[in-house]
């Protein structure tokens, strides 16, 4: 009988088991990674959305046109509000309690299927409705004390300063909706500078 050199049964499990954990530990930290990456990116997105949206606010007026800084009545008139969108939305309140699931521009247009100018763009250049409606937008406009400007006002009672705040949230495929940014900025009223 020739004896020849190689590995027994017992040897070959043992170094298929050890084979098996290595490569579980690799795919656990692959998929760590990944999970990682992704919320980064959603992070990045919801940041972005946000301050979209306040600089959009932002750019707008204090009030209305011959209207009093002080209105209590923080939402669009009735023509700004009969479109349905923002395009004709031009001070600050008219964008108090506004909110979009999916984001959308001025016209109305889902955020990633817009051109920026109102329009489409190519559907081959669109970001996928199926990621895009995860997310939720919401702007609310308010008044805050002028000694204690994180302090928002009851209803009724106004001051020269506002806050902005925009917050975004996303819906993951396994879990509920969940806040993923918030901006806020605080806008003050300036008497205007009257000359003889």
């Amino acid at each position: 009988m020739i004896h020849r050199p190689g590995f027994s049964l017992v040897e070959a499990l043992v170094a298929i088991t050890i084979t098996a954990l290595a490569g579980s530990a690799l795919l656990l930290g692959m998929t760590s990674s990944i999970d990682t990456t992704e919320e980064a990116q959603r992070q990045t997105i919801a940041q972005g959305l946000a301050n979209q949206a306040l600089d959009e606010v932002l750019g707008a007026r204090y009030m209305e046109l011959d209207c009093s800084a002080h209105d209590t009545y923080l939402q669009p008139g009735g023509s700004e509000k009969a479109t349905g969108t923002r395009e004709l939305f031009d001070d600050i309140d008219d964008y108090n309690d506004w909110k979009s699931s999916p984001p959308v521009d001025r016209w109305g247009i889902p955020l990633g299927d817009d051109d920026g100018e109102g329009g489409e763009r190519h559907k081959d250049f669109r970001a996928p409705s199926d990621t895009r409606d995860r997310w939720t937008r919401t702007i609310h406009v308010y008044y805050v004390d002028e000694s204690d400007l994180s302090t928002q006002l009851p209803s009724g009672k106004t001051s020269d300063f506002r806050a902005v705040e925009v917050r975004v949230y996303y819906k993951g495929p396994n879990s509920g909706r969940r806040e993923m940014a918030r901006a806020r900025r605080i806008v003050a009223y300036v008497e205007p500078y009257e000359t003889d």
